[in-house]
């Protein structure tokens, strides 16, 4: 027999840098070594360093929404680094930011009037804890309990995992983390325990803020909630001047069905954050919007009331442009078409696999799915990447959560490209 050692191909010389130099995000790299040299991107495909193609099934972590490499953002893009690259946002300001804003308020729900920028999701929900806190400082209220959903993920940088429910991600810190109350998310069948446990905690403590991942908890393996249930939250948030801070970062520009996730509800949040595909997976972006009572808590002719929060890359003017160019693709017919194409797409593919026996549950909001398997297993166990590896060979690019499977492919995904992804799903039970 030939010698699998003498024949094998060489690993390039960039994999052999990778291992040398760099540290991936959530790896243990004591069990996971490898990593695929991914070579160049289009559409919704991504290409490795042997030519072979993946179907993106998650938009590269729900960013790349208009395909990669979107010509209309890139060019646009292009044309702005040629005029200013970057300049300081404090005392300056510049037409990019500006005109984004405006295409932005045309969007986000009508109680929306400010924006404040920074890097990406986990800034944008420490701003927005921030602004809730110093919001009742500045008027003389000292509130410093934060209500959060269990299993909520709201990013890793320290107020983001204060907020989050995810031990896994955040065991070492909890120590440090601010003074946040966890409630279960609401369901048919504990909506009353819920409220009543709101309540309560809102009459006897001094509560600044409730953060929520409105509708879909996506670190959570999608797990979803009705949005009239939601609402009664809100409600009773509002009703003790709790300052509501919707985290979209995930959900925003028209996944769900709408624009936004929050706008399924009458009660509209204080406080959203947004980021990933705002500016269509091209540069990183966030941004931080409020109403205008919010805003106006930190006007005062005393310096220290002010909102002393800054980014260096805040506003930078190619990922306002980036971002801009995503919006117009967001209003487009054919993108708002093709979420509709998308959304009957999985109507029907669940309609075909929910009785299935491999099939424990499935759910669905706008053109996120998820399908949970009829087997117990850990977040990280070996049932979740025995399924990576075999969407991978199928030529699909799925990041299954314990028994979860998920789909949330880029807005301009074909029905044929869907299809492989259902296929290649069905198969999978095979496999279990």
């Amino acid at each position: 027999m030939p010698n699998k050692l003498v024949n094998a191909s060489p690993i390039p010389m960039s994999l052999q840098d990778d291992k040398k130099y760099l540290w991936h995000p959530l790896t243990q790299h004591q069990l996971h070594p490898e990593n695929l040299l991914i070579k160049r991107a289009k559409g919704a495909l991504l290409y490795d360093d042997k030519g072979k193609e993946y179907i993106d099934g998650i938009a590269s972590w729900y960013t790349c929404m208009y395909g990669h490499c979107n010509p209309h953002i890139t060019s646009l893009v292009a044309k702005q680094m040629q005029t200013l690259d970057h300049v300081v946002f404090t005392g300056f300001t510049h037409e990019p930011a500006i005109e984004l804003a405006k295409s932005l308020m045309q969007i986000l729900p009508k109680n929306q009037d400010k924006l404040f920028f920074s890097d990406n999701g986990s800034t944008s929900i420490d701003v927005a804890i921030k602004m809730a806190l110093q919001f009742h400082f500045n008027k003389g209220s000292k509130r410093t309990k934060i209500l959060a959903f269990e299993d909520g993920f709201h990013g890793d940088t320290f107020g983001a995992m204060s907020v989050s429910g995810l031990s896994i991600y955040n065991g070492p810190f909890e120590d440090y983390f601010l003074d946040v109350e966890r409630i279960p998310v609401p369901n048919k069948s504990n909506l009353e325990a819920v409220k009543k446990r709101f309540t309560e905690l809102a009459s006897k403590h001094h509560i600044a803020a409730f953060v929520y991942e409105p509708l879909v908890q996506g670190a959570a393996a999608m797990k979803m909630h009705q949005a009239a249930h939601l609402n009664e939250l809100l409600e009773i948030a509002k009703k003790h001047q709790i300052i509501t801070i919707a985290d979209e970062v995930m959900t925003g520009f028209g996944k769900t069905g709408q624009n936004f996730a929050s706008e399924h509800m009458s009660e509209l949040p204080d406080i959203m954050c947004l980021s990933k595909s705002l500016t269509g997976g091209l540069v990183p972006m966030a941004i931080t919007s409020c109403n205008e009572n919010i805003y106006k808590a930190f006007l005062s002719s005393k310096m220290e009331k002010g909102f002393f929060h800054g980014h260096t890359y805040s506003a930078n003017p190619t990922s306002c442009t980036a971002a801009l160019a995503s919006l117009e693709l967001l209003k487009s017919d054919e993108i708002q078409m093709n979420i509709k194409m998308i959304t009957t797409s999985h109507q029907q593919f669940n309609a075909k696999i929910k009785g299935h026996p491999k099939v424990k549950s499935t759910r669905q909001q706008g053109i996120i799915f998820a399908l949970d398997l009829n087997i117990e297993t850990a977040r990280y166990g070996d049932l979740r990447y025995k399924l990576f590896d075999f969407f991978m060979d199928k030529g699909i690019y799925l990041r299954p959560l314990g028994s979860t499977i998920y789909i949330l492919t880029p807005f301009i995904v074909s029905k044929e490209q869907l299809q492989k992804i259902y296929d290649a799903i069905e198969e999978s039970f095979a496999i279990i």
